[in-house]
């Protein structure tokens, strides 16, 4: 317990969290943010009377997944653009709990299904494809290629991976795709940067659309020496999350006074239940008691509805990141943290590493407790820097609001079928 109560040898050296992450972030990387994309006088105009007709790929709930709340949300967005369907991915029919903008289930290796998606998509002015190699059958999701080989209508594809090593089927399905696609959308500059560095693909079929989030700017809180501040880690739990870290960070500060509460919010991954039952986050509990932290970490279990989400992360102080993936390029969390105007404490994932650059949270190194540690401590007892971050975040969160990502996706959108609009009327 004595390490745990102990900062790094740098950090004592006088290098604080906030120096060292500016300073890693401008060694590691050289972020280059695209331009919005905007109106000119080369972007063509709506056609009168006629609506975008949208058919989206992906999946969809009931299923519980990012890509799934990612697909509901962005067809939402854009729904007031014109007519919108969903295609749902799914591993067995499920028609039942579908709610009614689903206009088909794609069922994984069900060669009718991937016949009937093909005919209902060539039925809409453009298709937009989420991409990732799980979610489509075949060998590394290889049947998405039989799709568009069968659609005469352009398509949109949304990277939801971009893989620094691809094995080389990936490889092969990526490069295919990216030549028969209208357009593809990276979620974020340094995305963008891996996939034209590993893969044989045009820049300018290539844009950056960042991930949304809904608005979620509740009131600032002020700061009390009395009201528990709340540390919140949420999503789908697995290995991955890095959250025995999480809990050996938090451990460190039971000397504040009010002591903080982290707040560990969700159910475990299905696959991950489906490969090794609970066994994870039973370690999570063994690894609380075994630390003396009941006081500190509070576990909410169990899956929750975008609604309850934003209330928890409205409630939150800070929101503590500590993924274990030195490689993610997209995080729906982590946008949805800055959505919501809260400090971001983070690993060095690049993604975060992009977004955090302008100051709503800090860097630290990946599996090193310590650095947490100090990193929640610095916004926890020093008022100023967490209001900076906050104030930053809040700045940064309307660009990301679904509202405006949606209007994003809508005006490429019409770039890729305005010229077949025109033809058809």
């Amino acid at each position: 317990m004595s390490k745990q109560n102990t900062l790094t040898p740098r950090l004592r050296a006088g290098v604080s969290v906030k120096s060292r992450s500016a300073d890693y972030l401008r060694a590691q990387t050289e972020t280059i943010f695209l331009p919005k994309l905007t109106a000119t006088s080369d972007t063509p105009a709506p056609v009168p009377g006629r609506d975008l007709r949208l058919g989206f790929v992906g999946t969809f709930p009931p299923t519980k997944c990012g890509i799934a709340t990612f697909t509901a949300s962005l067809s939402k967005a854009m729904a007031g653009n014109g007519e919108v369907g969903i295609v749902s991915c799914v591993e067995k029919p499920d028609v039942l709990n579908h709610p009614d903008e689903v206009v088909a289930e794609w069922i994984r290796d069900d060669p009718a299904s991937l016949e009937e998606t093909a005919n209902i998509l060539n039925t809409y002015d453009v298709a937009v494809i989420q991409h990732e190699f799980g979610i489509f059958g075949g060998a590394d999701g290889q049947d998405v290629l039989a799709l568009v080989d069968r659609l005469t209508v352009p398509f949109i594809l949304v990277l939801h991976t971009v893989l620094p090593n691809p094995l080389p089927n990936q490889r092969r399905i990526l490069e295919e795709l990216s030549r028969k696609a209208a357009l593809l959308v990276a979620q974020s500059s340094v995305a963008r940067d891996r996939l034209l560095e590993v893969h044989d693909v045009a820049p300018e079929h290539v844009v950056v659309i960042q991930h949304g989030a809904p608005a979620n700017l509740g009131p600032q809180k002020p700061p009390s020496a009395t009201r528990r501040p709340v540390i919140l880690t949420w999503g789908l739990i697995g290995p991955g999350k890095g959250i025995e870290h999480a809990i050996d960070a938090v451990a460190q500060l039971a000397d504040l006074d009010p002591l903080p509460q982290y707040v560990i919010m969700g159910q475990t991954h299905p696959k991950v239940v489906e490969h090794s039952g609970e066994a994870y986050r039973e370690s999570l509990f063994v690894r609380v008691d075994a630390l003396g932290a009941d006081k500190l970490v509070m576990f909410k279990d169990g899956y929750r509805d975008t609604e309850g989400i934003l209330a928890e992360v409205q409630q939150a102080d800070i929101i503590l990141l500590p993924y274990l993936s030195r490689e993610q390029v997209v995080s729906g969390v982590l946008v949805e943290a800055i959505a919501s105007g809260k400090p971001v404490v983070s690993t060095a994932f690049p993604h975060a590493v992009e977004l955090l650059a302008e100051g709503s949270g800090i860097v630290v190194p990946h599996e090193d407790p310590d650095a947490l540690a100090a990193g929640l401590r610095l916004l926890l007892t020093n008022p100023d820097a967490a209001q900076a971050a906050a104030e930053t975040a809040r700045r940064q969160a309307p660009t990301l609001f679904w509202e405006n990502v949606g209007a994003e996706y809508a005006q490429v959108a019409l770039q890729v079928v305005a010229p077949k609009l025109g033809a058809s009327l």
